[in-house]
């Protein structure tokens, strides 16, 4: 039966963990299979004090693991690191190196210890760390201050520079204090309203309110917060601030000259208890461009409707009056010249002392400039939506695009590591060179998305569809050519289709992926690829002899995210998904045809226009 030591051995080895020990008494270094594998060294390799530590990137690294051994030498300090090294092949890992003291007889006779590659999840890190500096920067950068507070408490837990400027606060000044601090207190019920309504009934709207300063100052701003969010159990909110100090300016001076215009600013009309016009004011006249006499004797608003007048709104005008119903409305209305206004309207139905009813009482203004700017508020938000979901269609281009790339290259990686046939391995590193290009053709694509995504009017480019599809065969060559998959490319040299080239990149890797990766075991594998064009649309059909679907149970979500349909363990249940919607974003659409243990036939329209 085998000792500990030795089961020991072989699970470390099963786990990828590299085992080492320093013999203090003989100076000998022991480093196992795993461990010479992380840096790359053969059998033949003999460590030692100096070329050990060799492998560490000079510098910080090198300096701090020399240190940690002559501490664990001198002083019995054990050690736990994560470091930066370049193999023998010269290839860059990030390891986990954690060192433990022997003793026997209170002397120091070893130190032993473990390295694991941690190269992934340094990369994940470092990728984290990149987009949420990418992430910071748009928090400082935008012209709306924002404010990040936690939800049960009121307790400010971040700002941006913006609202340091708005408020004269800093940082240090206004997180770990309560919102209230922004806030003027004849505001503060009101503001605490607002709040409530975002984080607990789900009411979301934009309200004018004023923020105090720290000089005391009351600042006019237009308040709006997002759905809270949760991070470790705990609930956040985020607020967005914009300062309207000009926009008050201009509504007050206008203000003024209305008053100063007219007594009566607002329109205000009467109607008898039939709902017939028997008075307006003058403002109401100046409004309508109408005159006294075309509108006494006449229902309200009979020649101010129009072509986009809401005519629900309208009727439920029409039954709040027969009702003897109060009615608040806002409605597109034309003056006397058809130029459409937004008015917003109150009918108050007066009754006498006995409840008969008297009059119709309509004050209304035009609120035109406010439904604009709500209107355009909407576009933003919808524009704001139609941008968080084109940032995660890109992080599912990231993650599963590269994800495809890593695959392949790792995988030539192993083959050329373990060939043993030079001519062989140089076969591999044309294949592995080719696969890097195309990875970093990936790349650039993958920046021009982002291009892209700051210009929505961006042109497609002209591509020549065989080219394209010739290079995605070649980054995929050693997967091809282990599936033993038939791939036959009917699509003439010289057919240019227009597309964004990132969105097509990524879709032929898909749907050739997904042809490889779904192929039938039972059967010799094909995939053909070809094109017919039908008006305003080129389409290229992907048929395939592989596993097939069955359609009539899943159907509704082949091209669903996260949906998967044959057990497969690396199957992520996105390429479906991120591809249709980039199709989409193109102006196309994609169809499939498939049946069970026969295959599948996907159709990809690329609009011409």
């Amino acid at each position: 039966m085998k000792n500990k030591l030795e089961h020991y051995i072989e699970a470390a080895k099963c786990a990828k963990i590299g085992l080492w020990e320093i013999d203090l008494l003989t100076q000998e270094i022991y480093w196992d299979d795993v461990t010479r594998s992380i840096h790359e060294v053969g059998p033949d390799f003999v460590p030692n004090i100096e070329n050990a530590t060799d492998f560490y990137c000079e510098g910080k690294n090198r300096t701090k693991i020399n240190q940690l051994i002559e501490n664990a030498i001198q002083n019995g300090i054990p050690f736990k690191e994560t470091f930066e090294i370049r193999t023998s092949n010269n290839n860059t890992r990030f390891i986990e190196n954690i060192g433990q003291i022997v003793y026997k007889q209170d002397k120091i006779i070893n130190i032993r210890g473990t390295l694991q590659d941690i190269t992934k999840e340094q990369s994940l890190i470092n990728e984290l760390h990149l987009n949420i500096n990418k992430l910071y920067s748009i928090f400082s950068s935008t012209n709306d201050a924002i404010l990040i507070i936690d939800a049960t408490n009121g307790i400010i837990t971040d700002c941006n520079c913006r609202l340091n400027n708005i408020s004269g606060y800093s940082d240090a000044e206004l997180i770990g204090n309560h919102k209230s601090i922004l806030f003027p207190q004849k505001y503060k019920d009101e503001i605490k309203t607002f709040l409530h309504q975002h984080t607990d009934e789900g009411i979301y709207k934009v309200q004018d309110t004023f923020l105090k300063s720290k000089n005391g100052l009351l600042i006019p701003i237009e308040i709006a917060s997002g759905k809270k969010f949760e991070i470790d159990n705990k609930f956040y909110l985020v607020s967005f601030f914009r300062d309207i100090s000009e926009r008050k300016k201009t509504e007050e001076r206008m203000q003024m000259l209305l008053l100063a215009a007219s007594k009566t600013t607002d329109s205000i009309l009467i109607a008898d208890a039939h709902g017939i016009t028997v008075w307006a004011n003058n403002a109401y006249l100046s409004l309508t461009g109408l005159t006294m006499e075309q509108i006494v004797g006449h229902k309200p608003g009979y020649l101010s409707k129009g072509k986009k007048t809401d005519v629900n709104t309208t009727n439920k005008m029409r039954e709040a009056v027969l009702n003897k119903k109060s009615f608040y409305t806002i409605i597109l209305n034309y003056n006397q010249k058809k130029e459409e206004y937004w008015f917003e309207l109150n009918i108050t139905p007066i009754f006498d002392c006995e409840n008969n009813l008297l009059n119709f009482i309509g004050i209304g203004r035009d609120v035109t400039l406010r439904k604009e700017k709500e209107i355009e508020l909407k576009r933003l938000l919808d524009l704001t939506i139609d941008q968080n979901n084109r940032l995660l269609n890109y992080s599912h281009i990231v993650s599963h695009n590269i994800r495809s790339h890593s695959s392949n290259l790792t995988m030539l990686m192993d083959v050329i590591e373990n060939e043993e046939d030079p001519n062989e391995k140089i076969k591999y590193l044309s294949m592995f060179k080719g696969a890097t290009e195309k990875l970093e053709e990936t790349i650039k694509y993958l920046n021009e998305i982002i291009s892209i995504q700051q210009n929505s009017n961006v042109k497609k480019t002209k591509i020549f569809l065989k080219e394209e599809i010739d290079k995605t065969q070649n980054a995929l060559s050693l997967t091809i050519k282990k599936s033993k998959i038939s791939i036959i490319n009917n699509i003439p040299d010289d057919l240019v289709v227009r597309v964004i080239p990132a969105y097509l990149d990524s879709i032929l890797l898909n749907l050739i992926s997904n042809a490889i990766k779904y192929k039938s075991k039972n059967r010799k594998s094909f995939l053909k690829i070809s094109h017919v064009i039908e008006g305003a649309f080129t389409i290229i059909s992907f048929e395939d002899n592989g596993l097939g679907i069955n359609l009539e149970k899943d159907g509704k979500k082949v091209f669903g995210m996260y949906k998967t349909f044959h057990g497969n363990n690396d199957a992520l249940g996105i390429g479906l998904f991120i591809t249709k919607n980039q199709i989409e974003a193109m102006g196309g659409k994609i169809e499939v045809e498939s049946t069970e243990g026969v295959g599948s036939t996907f159709k990809i329209y690329l609009s011409e226009k």
